[in-house]
């Protein structure tokens, strides 16, 4: 799977969308301008059906409106792009909250990362496993305790935000192997951008869908106004009134409610294609076909399928992992296909017999491995695959998961001491863990540190560094990135009273020593960008659509890359050539800067500019960036941070780049 291939493919979509609801839009307001000259006409006091009058004293009646009357026309399409406008908007800025909020409006559980739910752990596990193998920050996971049935969804506006959300009955029902496909085709979600595409859809839908809600509330108006009125003498002299509202008020429910259908229907059609790109991406994650059929055949044999009880599931259907509503219509308003085509794309030999679940496993007394909530091993994960880190290689891997990495994961995770995955899990923990990922080598930089850390977090911050002090020391040099993965769902959970001393006293940490080497201004970025966007997920939009208007930026990048490059057969400025050459469109334009005009100073507002520009820009930018990197051939620690960092600087997921031994080099 290409990540930016799919991401411009999910624009597309997306542009294709708005033209479609742009569509049904106009339909509403021409059928609004009709109703609304209809009315008119109707109700046009020379009308001698309605005047009383005789036609002989009639003789000299006006004509009635004209069919075509530009300012009411204006009028009626003003107001209906208003009504379709605002609530779109509406809907939109409830999302700006980010996955979390669509999660909790579906009865969503925040999964404690402490829980000794051994299924819980299990499902965090899976994920922890997914993010770490892809490269995207690790997810919020939660859990619809009151749902029964199999199904799941991933919700967010970009992968900082994201979050992963099962039903109860996922759980209970599925063994490792099908819950990791399940998991594997939510994370599709999240690397095709499926996620905003979603949430879009939503919004959409919904601001078509108050129009009719509109209508049928003036009608309900209008029941209790006449109601009171049949007791009011003087309900009479309104009665025209109200006839001329309810007229209104139907015209509004009809109109809404046909537009919401048409809406619906394109939403439905969109949901369905994704669907069938999340399962094939799912497979080629995890190559292992039975898991995602499997779960699938449980939907098909369980009494209970994938029916979601609450009732908010109908708006946001489209996100499940399976139908979560009754489709109506012939399953026109169907979001996802039927079950046995898709099982069938999964496995053709597939005879139509799904799958009974079996009773709930009693974890209280078996295993992890006897209770088949283990990975099975082999041979294949006995230890780590030493991927060839390239360019090329580093390229393909962007916004990719597969089984190789998977399980580099998975043994990254196993021979990650407890103790620091413990301290991953709570706010306070992870903040002294993160300044334990910066303590230097040097005794003298290292006590300074530690006094740093003793008078801005107290004693007991210190003498928890203390006791992480002997794992930290058996850390790998693999292993620092990714206990940031997994400690960002506890920092995001700092209220910003707490976050900004945080942040602070990092930084300070940083520049002790007077210089930040690659590892070190990776790790702020990843930091902040990921809590950035996680607060305000609104800040990934495009905003620069032009090369040439990010011609320093990008020279500035590229400088730091070829600064930082470990190359001894190449110059900086011929590694910074070879990377500068893929952005053939401003080539001659970019220049190699000098070290201290490309350092973290400059630097860091360079990422900030590039990470608001199109996907293209950011495409060709990380591409030449790892040309640089890897000018002679391969790519070595330093170089491999730095280049992780300008990824997630730019909102683009790439996983964990796999050196081998005898590759390491100490980062500059």
């Amino acid at each position: 799977m290409d990540f930016f291939e799919a991401q411009a493919r999910a624009k597309k979509s997306t542009s294709r969308l708005i033209a479609l609801f742009a569509l049904a839009v106009l339909g509403t307001v021409l059928g609004g301008y009709g109703a609304a000259v209809f009315a008119l006409r109707q109700t046009h006091d020379d009308n001698p059906r309605r005047s009383g009058r005789s036609p002989q004293l009639s003789a000299h009646r006006s004509e009635p409106p004209s069919w075509w009357q530009p300012q009411l026309f204006l009028g009626v399409s003003s107001l209906t792009l208003a009504v379709v406008g605002l609530a779109s908007l509406y809907k939109w800025n409830e999302f700006s909250a980010g996955g979390s909020a669509v999660a909790e409006s579906v009865g969503g559980r925040r999964v404690d990362p402490h829980t000794t739910d051994t299924l819980e752990r299990r499902l965090l596990n899976v994920v922890e496993e997914m993010a770490i193998a892809s490269g995207v920050p690790m997810p919020a996971v939660y859990i619809m305790d009151e749902e029964p049935a199999i199904n799941a969804f991933a919700a967010g506006l970009n992968t900082s935000d994201a979050v992963v959300a099962v039903t109860r009955g996922t759980l209970e029902k599925l063994s490792r192997d099908e819950l990791q496909g399940v998991v594997g085709h939510e994370f599709s979600h999240i690397l095709n951008g499926d996620m905003r595409l979603n949430m879009r859809l939503t919004a959409l839908v919904f601001g078509i869908l108050v129009l009719g809600l509109a209508g049928r509330g003036i009608l309900w108006t209008i029941r209790f106004q006449s109601l009171a009125g049949s007791r009011d003498r003087e309900g009479k002299n309104s009665g025209g009134m109200l006839i001329a509202i309810g007229f209104v008020g139907l015209a509004l429910l009809v109109l809404g409610y046909v537009g919401y259908f048409f809406g619906r229907l394109i939403q439905a059609a969109v949901s369905r294609q994704r669907e069938y790109l999340a399962d094939a991406s799912a497979v080629q994650f995890t190559r292992n076909p039975g898991g995602l059929s499997g779960a699938l055949k449980k939907i098909g044999g369980f009494a209970l399928g994938s029916s979601i009880q609450s009732n908010q599931s109908g708006a946001i259907g489209h996100f499940f992992f399976a139908q979560g509503f009754r489709s109506h219509f012939g399953g026109l308003w169907a979001t996802h296909p039927p079950l046995d085509e898709r099982i069938r794309a999964i496995d053709p030999q597939f005879n139509g017999q799904m799958i009974a679940p079996p009773d709930v496993v009693d974890v209280a007394r078996e295993s992890f491995v006897t209770a088949g909530l283990a990975p099975a091993q082999s041979s294949r994960t006995s230890h780590l695959a030493h991927l060839p880190a390239t360019p090329a290689a580093a390229i393909a891997a962007v916004g990719t998961l597969t089984p190789d990495q998977i399980s580099n994961a998975r043994l990254l995770l196993d021979s990650t001491p407890a103790r620091l995955r413990a301290a991953t899990q709570t706010p306070a923990e992870a903040q002294i863990l993160l300044y334990g990922l910066l303590l230097d080598e040097d005794p003298a930089t290292r006590a300074r540190q530690r006094s740093l850390v003793a008078s801005r977090s107290g004693g007991d911050a210190l003498r928890t560094l203390d006791a992480l002090a002997p794992s930290l020391a058996a850390l790998g040099l693999a292993h620092k990135l990714p206990l940031l993965q997994l400690a960002l769902p506890a920092l995001r959970l700092l209220p910003p009273t707490a976050l900004d001393p945080f942040l602070a006293t990092l930084d300070e940490l940083v520049h002790v020593d007077g210089r930040v080497t690659a590892f070190e201004f990776a790790l702020q970025k990843l930091l902040i960008r990921t809590l950035a966007l996680g607060r305000t997920p609104s800040d990934a939009d495009v905003q620069i659509y032009s090369f040439n208007a990010v011609v320093d930026e990008i020279s500035i990048v590229l400088s730091a890359m070829a600064h930082t490059s470990d190359n001894r057969t190449l110059s900086a400025s011929e590694a910074f050539a070879i990377g500068a050459a893929h952005i053939k469109l401003i080539a001659h334009q970019l220049t190699l800067r000098d070290p201290i005009d490309c350092d973290v100073g400059p630097l860091d507002p360079a990422l900030d500019t590039l990470a608001t520009a199109s996907l293209a820009i950011r495409q060709r930018t990380i591409l030449a960036c790892a040309h640089i990197a890897g000018a002679d051939g391969q790519i070595l620690t330093a170089e491999a941070e730095l280049l992780r960092a300008v990824a997630a600087s730019l909102d683009v997921p790439m996983p964990p780049l796999t050196i081998a031994p005898s590759s390491f080099r100490s980062p500059r």
